[in-house]
């Protein structure tokens, strides 16, 4: 299986190189990759000491940094290198100050890894939450170098569940240590025999729980807002657009919506903008106008989010209304904010929480996502009640890192 799997990877890379014509995000996963080595030579030497961390794109991205940050305090001396597989991360965090070395990581074929490994020379590797290559783990533990998993979550759907699972399984037997979000992952890797299995929860509430002692204040947001509840739609998708419209064109003068797409495709933000009854106004257009006269503000920025939703009284989190996945509710709900999501959010057991404790809601049409707005903006007792569960929620599930941290400090020292 494993050779089938490296031969399928490399029949992969020309059809890559091919299709990068046709798509500019496959052109920079193609052109990005081809600098990777040379950052490697240019940034570490024999002499330097390196942890690496892997990471799919953004969003684990994100649940590394607590680590980052933490390891970077403890172990000054080290040089932290992070992988990328996704132009969507790499491309965001290319110039990220926190890691001394960021690029993307070749793609899982042996000679890629032998490469790669060599020229990092990690004392240690931590890959977060999934994305397991085969290639890179079976010659990380070759070379005697730990693998740690951290935030890492798993689903009864999964290869390694699986009767035809065998190769992936042995693949995930060469993490020195799997630290899981929930019982539910423990439970499943406990039934195919791991015992090097630690219930540290998500990484991501001590992220966000950090964000709420940061300076979130944004001056064009209070212009635009004055005295006005706040609606912030964060990561939002055309089709989390197409159920919120109606609140929009019905809200009252005292209540604002923010719009934070998640792609800045500037074609769909007009198309949506062209939709919208009421008037609104984009980011990059706001120099001289007078902010509060309009009642949408739309961010076609990037950067800005998590501080915006120090802002809301209501917060919409995208992506669970189509296919694409739910992005970062604990961002608002750090905040103290209910929080709206879609209904595809099953592979999301932190939204499932939440909503277990009544601080999130799920909706499935226009009419709901209206529905339970409008409740929300008229009872403000009911606000606030939600929002305090939902900021409980977040403090209350703190502490991954410490106890992921622990166990580093004892492979390294």
């Amino acid at each position: 299986m494993k050779t089938l799997y490296t031969i399928a990877t490399y029949f992969a890379m020309p059809f890559l190189w091919a299709a990068q014509s046709f798509s500019a995000k496959l052109k920079l996963f193609v052109r990005g990759r081809s600098d990777t080595y040379s950052i490697l030579r240019k940034k570490i030497n024999e002499k330097d000491k390196t942890i690496w961390f892997h990471c799919a794109s953004l969003g684990e991205y994100e649940q590394g940094v607590p680590v980052m940050e933490a390891f970077k305090k403890q172990f000054p001396g080290y040089k932290i290198l992070v992988s990328f597989f996704s132009p969507s991360g790499y491309e965001q965090k290319k110039n990220s100050t926190l890691a001394d070395v960021i690029v993307y990581l070749p793609l899982d074929t042996p000679a890629n890894a032998r490469k790669f490994i060599k020229l990092a020379k990690p004392k240690l590797a931590l890959f977060i939450k999934y994305e397991f290559w085969p290639n890179y783990l079976f010659q990380l533990n070759k070379e005697h170098i730990p693998a740690v998993l951290i935030s890492g979550l798993f689903r009864e759907d999964q290869v390694f569940f699986q009767f035809y699972g065998k190769f992936m399984r042995k693949a995930l037997q060469t993490f020195d240590h799997l630290f899981v979000q929930d019982k539910a992952s423990e439970d499943l890797l406990t039934s195919i025999g791991f015992k090097n299995i630690t219930i540290s929860g998500d990484t991501r509430f001590d992220r966000v729980s950090h964000q709420i002692e940061q300076d979130n204040s944004l001056p064009f947001i209070a212009d635009f807002l004055q005295n006005s509840l706040c609606i912030v739609c964060g990561s939002t998708w055309p089709e989390d657009e197409a159920v919120l419209l109606e609140s929009m064109q019905k809200a009252s003068e005292n209540v604002k919506y923010i719009v934070a797409p998640h792609k800045l495709d500037a074609s769909k933000i007009e198309r949506f903008r062209n939709k919208l009854k009421v008037p609104s106004v984009l980011f990059s257009e706001k120099e001289g106008k007078k902010l509060d006269e309009y009642s949408v503000l739309i961010i076609d920025n990037i950067g800005l989010l998590t501080r915006i939703y120090s802002y809301a009284d209501i917060a919409y989190v995208g992506g669970a209304m189509g296919s694409t996945g739910l992005h970062n509710i604990l961002e608002a709900a750090t905040f103290g904010v209910p929080v709206i999501i879609g209904k595809h959010h099953k592979e999301f057991p932190e939204a499932a929480r939440l909503q277990s404790l009544a601080g999130l809601f799920s909706i499935a049409s226009e009419e709901e996502c209206t529905s339970i707005i409008d409740k929300l903006i008229e009872d403000s007792v009911f606000r606030s009640k939600t929002g305090m569960i939902a900021g409980h929620f977040v403090n209350k599930n703190t502490g991954a890192t410490k106890i992921i941290l622990n166990h580093i400090s004892k492979l390294l020292n």
